[in-house]
């Protein structure tokens, strides 16, 4: 399986992120996101997106390896994956790779996806098969009236049960002209939150 060649930690193992990106609007971050990661020291990244995430970053400005859902499922002989019983399986391989799951954003959709055990894509398969013995860490991004919306609450309080860890969404005026909660929470909160995880690491500590 193809690793993100990045920063190695000098006295060790890297520390492995695997960052989930959804179909918000606040996807444009995920370049400044990625290469704000690299700065950490020993952390080493890789990348799995929705389809609609896709709308709105360009590949070649995220210097790591990037995995869709054609990876998984349409071009065995490319990823080098499942094509017969015995041979690997992406979103459990990326599970088995990662240190760390961030995702940023956690759009509305994937949201209840999750909350309901759903896993019709790679992404939403790999937070299915997460060791829960390792953080995971979700950054919720989405219109101030979907977040108001009483389901989402439900949801938010769903993934917290399961031990995953959020990165609060913020109050500011949004890209469709409305001003509220619901934007995703500033690049350097979410590193800073992977800077703490990368020291509980360093520390033998594994939850959160």
């Amino acid at each position: 399986m193809q690793r993100g060649s990045h920063a190695s930690n000098s006295g060790g193992q890297a520390f492995r992120v695997l960052v989930g990106v959804t179909g918000s609007v606040a996807a444009l971050k995920l370049p400044l996101l990625v290469s704000q990661l690299l700065e950490l020291p020993g952390v080493e990244v890789q990348v799995v997106t929705t389809d609609h995430a896709t709308h709105f970053y360009k590949p070649e400005q995220i210097p790591v390896r990037i995995y869709t859902d054609r990876d998984e499922w349409q071009v065995p002989m490319i990823s080098k994956m499942w094509t017969q019983r015995s041979d690997p399986v992406l979103h459990i391989e990326l599970r088995r790779w990662a240190d760390l799951m961030l995702i940023a954003p956690l759009d509305a959709n994937t949201l209840a996806k999750i909350a309901a055990g759903i896993c019709d894509n790679l992404l939403t398969c790999v937070v299915r098969a997460w060791d829960l013995r390792r953080p995971l860490l979700f950054c919720p991004a989405m219109n101030t009236a979907m977040w108001e919306h009483p389901i989402t609450a439900r949801q938010l309080d769903t993934l917290k049960d399961f031990g995953y860890v959020e990165v609060p969404c913020i109050v500011k005026k949004l890209v469709c002209g409305d001003e509220g909660k619901g934007a995703m929470a500033e690049v350097s909160t979410i590193v800073d939150a992977v800077r703490e995880c990368l020291q509980r690491h360093e520390k033998g500590l594994v939850s959160l």
